[in-house]
């Protein structure tokens, strides 16, 4: 009786450890992007996109209207990959992940370093798709800006 008690003790303890939930592998595909860019490595970016993903921003023009930016995913992973002087060092903060089967959502507000110093902040908005593969980003979109950023 004390054996299946302490193993069941010892279950119960040590499978939450074990336990990767679908918002644990949605966080890691979204820090392995963040991890490439600080590394300049493209191979890690092209770990975690797949391979329809798209990429855009919404900014604002010098006049204040609204415009939509697309970059091609490629030239951002070339940008990434090709050896710059400063670490390109995007910090997020995890606002609110949605999950419904193989479709997830997920929102970041961040601030971005070009090595130490502060270049602008905003949100990035992320889908991601649940492949064979494991958790693919289809689609970011962001805003930019220096001003009014969160602490």
């Amino acid at each position: 009786m004390k054996k299946l008690l302490l193993a069941t003790l010892l279950l119960a303890f040590t499978a939450p450890a074990f336990c990767q939930t679908d918002k644990d592998d949605v966080k890691k595909a979204i820090n392995t992007l963040f991890d490439g860019m600080r590394k300049g490595d493209s191979t890690m970016l092209l770990s975690v996109f797949h391979k329809d993903m798209v990429l855009q921003s919404a900014a604002n023009k010098k006049d204040g209207s609204a415009v939509l930016i697309t970059e091609k995913p490629g030239d951002f992973v070339k940008q990434v990959g090709t050896p710059h002087k400063e670490i390109y060092d995007e910090r997020i903060t995890w606002g609110d992940i949605k999950i419904d089967g193989a479709l997830a959502s997920v929102w970041t507000p961040y601030k971005f370093y070009l090595g130490t110093a502060f270049s602008h902040c905003g949100v990035n908005f992320f889908q991601l798709m649940k492949t064979a593969a494991g958790w693919k980003i289809i689609y970011i979109v962001d805003t930019r800006r220096k001003d009014n950023c969160p602490e």
